[in-house]
């Protein structure tokens, strides 16, 4: 489903999401991953009323390191859907 990422959720009884962020040094460099993480979290930032009250992991994939913040909310937006 998603080409760059590994997504994993799970309910937390809580009344909001939460999110957790792994992006490896196969991405690339400090400077790389900073920035994927900082996209994700951009992401999550302006979804987060969309998102269920789920715990959700977020695994970075080789390749990302070359997307936009468009890209990467194209790819994701589907976890706002349910």
């Amino acid at each position: 489903m998603f080409d760059h990422f590994v997504v994993f959720g799970m309910e937390n009884g809580l009344a909001h999401p939460r999110l957790g962020i792994t992006v490896t040094k196969a991405v690339g460099n400090a400077p790389v991953r900073n920035r994927v993480k900082r996209l994700l979290r951009e992401f999550f930032r302006l979804h987060q009323y969309e998102l269920k009250s789920k715990d959700f992991v977020v695994i970075a994939r080789k390749g990302c390191d070359k997307l936009v913040y468009k890209d990467v909310a194209a790819e994701l937006t589907p976890l706002t859907k349910g």
